[in-house]
């Protein structure tokens, strides 16, 4: 499975390798589809490796192509949310983020690791303990890491009654709107690296 845009990345690098030591933003879908994510951390050359429906596991398998090949000085995360929604436990999904965090330092000992909270989806509610209890139990992983960060994205996108606003999502009730992306970008900014 994404051996194709896995392929694709491999292209544009072909064609235009992006330089080292900048940002790498790894992931699934809500980066896939946030466009303009580079033009919006343009200031910290961001590079934009988010393949859609992927997994922490699928993230880990193209750990090489996906973040060591850039070398980068910052590694932005956003995954798991999948590996819930296919049935993995909150267990099984901070293990899969372990072992991922783990291959990270090992191949950047000094790069700064940032992990963005899994958000709750309003068409994905049934999993909406599994997320909050991995999204903890990651937390207070990374608190206990240096050089690196857990963004709470999750609890700037509920309303006062703790539930996902509907409009902050398209159809699918699953992938975010620009009013979503505001969220992310006032969130994850003051930790971005230059």
């Amino acid at each position: 499975p994404f051996w194709n845009d896995i392929q694709k990345f491999k292209r544009q690098d072909s064609v235009s390798m992006p330089a080292k030591n900048k940002v790498v933003f790894v992931g699934s879908s809500s980066f896939t589809r946030w466009n303009d994510l580079e033009t919006v951390f343009k200031d910290y050359h961001a590079i934009n490796r988010g393949f859609g429906g992927s997994t922490l596991e699928q993230a880990n398998e193209y750990i090489n192509e996906l973040v060591f090949a850039y070398k980068p000085k910052q590694v932005v995360i956003y995954s798991g949310e999948n590996d819930i929604a296919a049935g993995a436990s909150a267990e099984q999904t901070y293990d899969r983020f372990i072992t991922f965090y783990t291959n990270l330092r090992k191949g950047l000992p000094k790069a700064n690791i940032v992990y963005i909270s899994m958000k709750q989806s309003p068409s994905r509610m049934k999993f909406a303990d599994n997320v909050n209890k991995a999204n903890s139990m990651i937390k207070e992983y990374i608190s206990k890491q240096k050089n690196a960060v857990f963004i709470d994205v999750n609890s700037k996108m509920l309303d006062s009654n703790g539930d996902p606003r509907p409009e902050q999502f398209v159809e699918d009730m699953q992938h975010m709107k620009p009013e979503g992306y505001a969220i992310w970008i006032k969130e994850i900014t003051p930790y971005l690296k230059k």
